[in-house]
């Protein structure tokens, strides 16, 4: 959530960030609310101020208690529109995205992405390769007749060394970044509460996407980094512990509506998937020096699964509502033929901070300062386990499980 100060004292950089992010947002409503309640705020003085001399003159019997009560009644009165106001502009500032940082190329939509760098180049195989969903059923270890039958489109069965493989998939992530990467591990819960959602920033702007159990107001996570970032919510951090960085495995659940009609054959959308994600919290000054670490995290688990990839720096018209700089990391897919999108690593900067209400205090006695958060997955499947899966294809059809996996796989093919 910006903060209302600088949207007021900062209106033209904040309208042209919307416009570079293609978007829109209430500014106007805003500015006028805002306007409206600093106007009751001197009201509201100047009334206290008077009940307060009139109190005095009370004592002289020159103000009767009628006059008193009737200051009384219009303190009130103006106390609730305030507070009216304040819920209104609580709601208007949920609305509004994150500014982009300077360093974010600006383009309309994905098209003006900028690719920063690649590592690795496609394989030529020596064959016609097969995409993931040919591989899966001829192997056996996809089922996509029974997922559909137990739950409907999207949804699909792994099974034997299919489900082995995503299970070794997400430990040899899990470790990767525990024991190399300094990350502390959690196991959060994947229902949260409302106000966990909007301190992420989930809601209210992506309601239609989230699943929603109505009857006990809990909401399925679309991604770790939502229970994660209310972990020290409503919490002050000595600045001294800072940064705290977390990795986390939850399956994640998202509704598909808006991608109808695109990759409906295979794993690559579907309303539940599984996700290793990395979560920092930081401070102001050393954020963007983190998201560089960040990104590099990620990418060292497409080098020890040897898949082949590149970066590409998110423009303003692409990145999330939360996030101020993303990097995308895409891998190749020999089977589908195309760059798949495997991790978004992002510097919220105090966007989520702010709406959590988790700050960090820089020394003992100094005030305290809303964190900066960053998140990126470390990776995601399916579209991991659809990579390793072409890129690894033999000419008879079998998958060479990545050496990295064989110990957690116990297999060295997959037949």
């Amino acid at each position: 959530m910006l903060d209302l100060k600088f949207i007021r004292e900062n209106i033209d950089v904040v309208r042209q960030a919307m416009s570079n992010r293609n978007t829109e947002a209430p500014l106007d409503a805003i500015l006028q609310l805002d306007g409206e309640r600093r106007q009751k705020i001197i009201e509201l003085e100047d009334l206290r101020h008077s009940r307060k001399e009139a109190a005095k003159e009370r004592k002289t019997d020159k103000v009767s208690a009628e006059e008193g009560r009737d200051l009384r009644t219009m303190i009130k009165s103006l106390e609730d529109e305030v507070r009216n106001i304040d819920l209104q502009l609580g709601e208007l500032l949920l609305q509004v995205p994150n500014i982009p940082h300077s360093s974010v190329p600006v383009g309309k939509d994905e098209s003006g992405n900028v690719r920063l760098r690649s590592w690795g180049e496609p394989k030529p195989l020596g064959f016609q390769p097969k995409p993931h969903w040919e591989l899966g059923e001829t192997l056996g270890i996809i089922d996509f007749d029974r997922g559909v039958k137990i739950s409907g489109s999207r949804f699909y069965v792994l099974k034997g060394l299919g489900a082995r493989l995503q299970r070794a998939l997400i430990a040899f992530m899990l470790d990767i970044h525990t024991k190399e990467h300094g990350y502390t591990e959690v196991y959060p819960p994947y229902m949260v509460k409302k106000e966990t959602m909007i301190g992420s920033g989930n809601l209210p702007k992506f309601a239609d996407n989230l699943y929603h159990d109505a009857e006990e107001d809990f909401w399925f996570v679309p991604t770790a980094e939502v229970p994660i970032t209310n972990l020290h919510r409503d919490e002050i951090i000595p600045g001294g512990y800072l940064p705290i960085n977390y990795v986390a495995y939850t399956a994640c659940f998202r509704r598909e509506k808006m991608s109808a009609g695109k990759d409906t054959r295979g794993l690559k959308r579907g309303h539940q998937f599984d996700k290793v994600e990395m979560y920092k919290l930081t401070t102001a000054e050393s954020s963007y020096e983190e998201l560089e670490k960040l990104q590099l995290n990620a990418e060292d688990v497409c080098r020890h699964l040897d898949l082949p990839y590149r970066v590409v720096s998110l423009c303003t018209g692409d990145i999330g509502f939360q996030s101020a700089k993303t990097y995308d990391i895409e891998v190749w897919a020999a089977g589908c033929g195309e760059w798949l999108e495997v991790s978004s690593c992002s510097n919220c900067e105090d966007f989520q901070g702010r709406r959590a209400n988790i700050r960090y205090r820089p020394a003992p006695d100094a005030k305290p300062q809303f964190v900066h958060t960053l998140n990126g997955s470390g990776l995601a499947l399916p579209r991991v386990m659809i990579a390793v899966m072409e890129n690894y294809q033999q000419a008879d059809g079998s998958i060479r499980v990545p050496e990295v996996l064989q110990d957690f796989v116990r297999a060295k093919v997959i037949r």
